[in-house]
């Protein structure tokens, strides 16, 4: 969050923060790689965010083009792979070939999985669940009564993925924007004043000191506390 609003305060078009927002993508996904993450995952692109003006989509797509193609190299030196998740059906014909051809060409890297969320929602992916769950029990091949947790996390989007540890929102905003909202279900999160294009390495280690700092209890106890008679 943030970009444009940074880039407002300088009297500059909305397209210069999401171009400077790209600069913090390659600060933070450097950063976790060095401090071992295994998984990042970055909201770029919502599927409310298809309402905004049209001039300003294109140049985001532009950018998550150019993105594909000037940090393949980067991926494939730190061992990143990349993976997006989303409604990418949607997404104009060049962004969705530069995407497909960076996932192909970085798969089997193994250091850590980056996952861009692109014309994504968290309320369409469980709608695609549901609907994907009613299908096997309209052809027989799951009972009602077998559907549980673990079925609904076989058909997410992150199938596989491990669910987030931490959620970090910049630019001060308070709201979880239709984010993960299966999966974030226990994550902590960490709110950061500082618009997107700003959030560098030392703002990205401080969130994590944050976080570390947290007792993560889970719906449980405290490790100190008497349980109730």
């Amino acid at each position: 969050d943030g970009n444009g609003r940074w880039a407002q305060q300088r009297g500059e078009p909305r397209e210069a923060g999401h171009r400077a927002g790209t600069k913090a993508v390659r600060n933070v996904v450097t950063r976790a790689r060095e401090l071992g993450i295994p998984y990042l995952t970055l909201y770029a692109f919502s599927a409310q965010n298809w309402q905004r003006p049209k001039t300003e989509i294109d140049e985001l797509m532009i950018l998550l083009t150019e993105f594909c193609q000037k940090e393949r190299n980067l991926l494939m030196d730190k061992e990143i792979r990349f993976r997006v998740i989303g409604e990418r059906s949607k997404l104009p014909l060049e962004a969705r070939l530069a995407v497909k051809a960076l996932e192909t060409i970085t798969a089997q890297n193994n250091g850590m999985q980056l996952l861009i969320a692109l014309s994504y929602g968290g309320r369409e992916e469980l709608v695609d669940v549901m609907r994907l769950l009613a299908v096997e029990v309209k052809e027989g091949r799951l009972r009602p009564e077998d559907i549980d947790a673990r079925e609904v996390e076989r058909k997410l989007w992150t199938a596989g993925i491990p669910d987030p540890d931490v959620v970090i929102r910049t630019s001060g905003e308070l709201r979880v924007s239709n984010f993960l909202l299966w999966q974030i279900a226990y994550a902590e999160f960490v709110v950061d004043q500082r618009f997107w294009p700003d959030f560098d390495k030392q703002a990205f280690d401080e969130a994590l000191s944050i976080y570390a700092a947290r007792n993560r209890r889970f719906g449980g106890l405290d490790e100190d506390s008497e349980p109730e008679a």
